[in-house]
């Protein structure tokens, strides 16, 4: 058995906002592992500045991967405790390796294309004209779940548009969620969220940033619209860390992104201890390319979560990887007699 890595640069259709500032590449990396006649891909997917293995070393690690893939998912995965975007790549990778095709890692109804999986619209943000055209661009391709990105523009502005979209459907035909990522401050935060309850919303992903424990937990205790945790998981490796975590603040929601938390093993952990303490969670992909994407998406529907996933990133770029990943009226839909195209494995 041996691997190696590839980097590929994800280019965006058009420059995607986010209350850390504009990108406009997002970079990330995979690992194959050859065994035989067989090839198994897997997909590390790094957020600059926001995964907590965005350091100096972590090609060197990725090197140091391929070179003990002998080692075996499992000792892997622990020695890759401070990697978890490369612990998702490994076990992502001998999955698809132990597979009858490399891209089939669950088989389910949503791979034989017979069922889907519900989605949000994601909305990026700019300025209210782009953010408007947006949301009707959403409407108009079926989506009942709408995500809007807020806390870069005018907060004023931001209530304009929920005011705009709450005048055409109410909270009964359109779901909105909004993320800040962590863009309020902690003394304006409860303001902010009393005005936002006013748009009835579904929830708000981390109002503030993450690491501020005492004062999180004080915003899930008063707030008076559902609090999801999001990058306040990043970085958090121990079980133990994990259950006092959420015990300590309480959310109503935890949001999971496999590459920031160690993949399926890692969302694993969480979920459980959220169902434990009765914590709602969803899933949602980091920007991967369609390979991981892919895995996230036939992951996410063997636990069959009713909820909409934020599983519809795929469409973002201009050079993703071809793949049977569809979206079609707000659901991910798998069209299995659609090819692959995955240079990578040539």
């Amino acid at each position: 058995m041996k691997a190696t890595y590839f980097k590929h640069i994800l280019e965006f259709k058009r420059p995607s906002g986010t209350s850390r500032g504009v990108i406009k590449t997002k970079e990330t990396w995979f690992i194959v592992i050859s065994s035989g006649n067989k090839k198994g891909i897997g997909e590390c997917g790094i957020l600059r500045t926001l995964s907590i293995d965005d350091r100096p070393d972590y090609e060197e690690k990725l090197k140091w991967t391929c070179n003990n893939i002998t080692l075996g998912e499992e000792q892997l995965w622990d020695a890759l405790i401070e990697f978890p975007s490369i612990q998702f790549g490994v076990e992502m990778a001998f999955k698809s390796l132990e597979s009858d095709s490399p891209f089939l890692l669950f088989p389910s109804q949503f791979t034989e294309g017979i069922a889907n999986i519900p989605i949000n619209g994601l909305i990026w943000m700019g300025d209210k004209a782009f953010m408007k055209e947006q949301i009707a661009d959403k409407l108009s391709q079926g989506f009942d779940c709408i995500k809007m990105k807020i806390g870069a523009i005018d907060f004023e502005a931001e209530l304009d548009l929920l005011t705009y979209i709450r005048s055409q459907f109410s909270s009964g035909i359109i779901e909105l969620r909004v993320d800040a990522n962590g863009a309020f401050m902690p003394v304006e935060a409860l303001t902010k969220l009393q005005k936002l309850s006013e748009y009835e919303l579904h929830s708000i992903e981390q109002p503030i940033r993450q690491g501020q424990l005492e004062q999180m937990s004080e915003l899930c205790q008063k707030t008076p619209l559902p609090i999801a945790l999001d990058e306040e998981l990043i970085g958090v490796f121990d079980v133990t860390e994990k259950k006092r975590l959420l015990q300590t603040i309480q959310p109503q929601y935890i949001i999971l992104k496999p590459s920031l938390i160690g993949g399926f093993k890692g969302t694993k952990e969480w979920i459980d201890i959220a169902e434990s303490l009765q914590i709602g969670w969803w899933i949602t992909s980091a920007l991967e390319s369609n390979i991981g994407l892919n895995a996230i998406a036939q992951y996410t529907y063997t636990l069959q979560n009713k909820m909409p996933q934020g599983l519809g990133t795929g469409s973002l770029y201009t050079n993703n990887l071809e793949s049977p990943l569809e979206v079609e009226n707000g659901t991910l839909m798998y069209r299995p007699n659609k090819p692959w195209k995955v240079k990578y494995l040539n």
